[in-house]
């Protein structure tokens, strides 16, 4: 099951069981985004997403993680991960992300979205921070159709930085994508960006999240006093996107996306593997 570097590679029935966790943090997702609205607080945000998870018989992979006190993570503005639910007040325009994991039968599944809160007359949004989300949306997507070709890890990084810099926007280093499996956390690191190390190489049984975060400022980051809260240095505001990917013998499947990803990567030329 453990290779070198001590990634732990899946066999076909195992990927099924994080599937089935990955589906939930789909259901996740839909829920919160259709709660995001002006005047709704992230706590409220927070109890959508508690539901979701109580009604599939899953567990939240956040809550208790090293202490940390709520079901997902809403981080708002120029707050880029980690943003604990609370009384804070959405006010139209703001930049949400919103990040979420499920655990079923120890399997995790992991994934994030962005998107800007609408107006409640129907005006528009800035459309710089339209474009952050969407860029950052783009390069989760490079990123993960860069695996369906890659020979070692670090074409991850290199095709999201490519998307950025088309920006150009600030990618934030300190914090990285994971392996994940029976923890939410695992061996490899996947950068966001390019690295002079070539990586693990991508066979068939690694599973990955990978997840992007850009700014619209230089990406240096900062923690808050409640020592989870991660804002930019500058002010600036945050995107951040991921998902769960698994490779197969086939090629790719996106656990976190209910097609599997197969909208996603269209646009790359790339196909999804059955998973069945």
């Amino acid at each position: 099951m453990f290779g070198r570097d001590h990634i732990e590679y899946k066999s076909a029935d195992q990927v099924r069981l994080m599937r089935r966790a990955g589906l939930v943090v789909a259901d996740v997702h839909a829920a919160v985004r259709a709660a995001v609205t002006v005047g709704v607080t992230t706590a409220e945000l927070d109890a959508v997403a508690a539901e979701v998870l109580r009604s599939a018989g899953a567990m939240s992979s956040f809550l208790g993680y090293e202490g940390y006190p709520a079901t997902i993570c809403v981080s708002v503005n120029d707050e880029v991960i980690h943003g604990i639910p609370g009384d804070r007040v959405l006010r139209p325009g703001d930049l949400v992300s919103v990040d979420a994991g499920a655990v079923v039968e120890g399997w995790h599944g992991d994934a994030a979205f962005s998107m800007v809160v609408p107006g409640p007359d129907g005006e528009e949004p800035d459309p710089a921070d339209v474009a952050l989300v969407e860029t950052t949306e783009r390069a989760t997507w490079a990123g993960i159709a860069a695996l369906a070709t890659a020979d070692r890890l670090d074409a991850v990084g290199a095709a999201v930085e490519d998307v950025a810099e088309g920006g150009p926007y600030g990618i934030v280093e300190e914090y990285v994508g994971h392996g994940i499996g029976t923890q939410m956390h695992q061996d490899p690191d996947v950068p966001n960006y390019r690295t002079r190390g070539r990586g693990p190489r991508v066979r068939p049984g690694l599973c990955v999240a990978i997840e992007p975060m850009l700014t619209r400022g230089d990406g240096s980051t900062e923690l808050c006093e409640d020592e989870w809260t991660v804002v930019t240095d500058d002010g600036s505001r945050a995107a951040h996107w991921e998902h769960t990917v698994a490779v197969l013998e086939g090629g790719l499947w996106v656990l976190t996306a209910p097609d599997g990803g197969a909208a996603g990567l269209a646009p790359f030329g790339v196909t999804v593997a059955p998973l069945d």
